[in-house]
């Protein structure tokens, strides 16, 4: 076996790094990449990356910066309990956006319908730090985290915001009617909280402000096939 030095792998997303490469010397014979995603990812001195106990502290911040950014834009938001958003950061399964040790941003994940479906959910980022791409770094670990972690699995959002669709475009997601969605009742008893649930029951859950919007891995495999 020949080791080779840490390095970035060209044409993948930058929160992949090369950790470990078998070569065999004889000819014709496969290469194995072994891929393992980094645990942060700093630009401009801010770090993006899967939160763990640690971060446990932030969790009221998070709370209050996603509250406060629903009630200026006068959107609709899921809300969630501390309990609820300390589970995802003591199960591996949030990101966290931090400039030193000031809170910049977050998002988790979640799954449904027996891991079927995976949501990335809770996207914010704090004000200060808008308009630097810092909500697309976010989504995409988030969204390289939920391939990781569950790769057979579809991974949907429900969202009011057209960056957050376009950040969704980007990485594969399309529109889709809420039908396509999980039916697990569990994920659409979280729209209760939402001011806009109301919508979402007089269209017996057909359709609402926010817009639906899936990868399917099993699409895109066979696309790039």
């Amino acid at each position: 076996m020949i080791p080779l030095r840490k390095r970035k792998i060209k044409n993948l997303p930058n929160i992949y790094s090369l950790i470990k490469r078998d070569v065999t010397l004889k000819r014709n014979e496969n290469i194995t990449f072994y891929l393992k995603m980094d645990i942060n990812n700093t630009v401009d001195k801010i770090t993006v990356q899967i939160a763990n106990e640690q971060f446990l502290g932030y969790v009221d911040t998070i709370l209050t910066t996603i509250s406060n950014a629903a009630k200026i834009r006068g959107t609709g938001i899921a809300r969630r309990s501390p309990e609820y958003i300390e589970q995802k950061i003591k199960e591996g399964k949030a990101i966290i956006a931090l400039n030193g040790d000031e809170f910049a941003g977050f998002c988790y994940i979640e799954t449904w319908g027996n891991k079927k479906f995976v949501a990335n959910s809770g996207l914010i980022v704090v004000d200060k730090f808008r308009g630097h791409g810092l909500a697309k770094r976010i989504k995409k670990m988030a969204f390289e985290l939920s391939r990781q972690r569950y790769p057979n699995a579809k991974i949907f959002g429900l969202t009011t915001g057209l960056a957050v669709m376009k950040i969704n475009s980007e990485l594969g997601y399309k529109p889709v009617t809420f039908s396509e969605l999980t039916d697990d009742e569990s994920f659409w008893k979280g729209c209760q909280s939402c001011v806009n649930y109301d919508i979402l029951q007089r269209t017996e859950r057909k359709h609402c402000l926010c817009t639906g919007m899936l990868f399917d891995p099993a699409k895109e495999d066979k696309a790039t096939e």
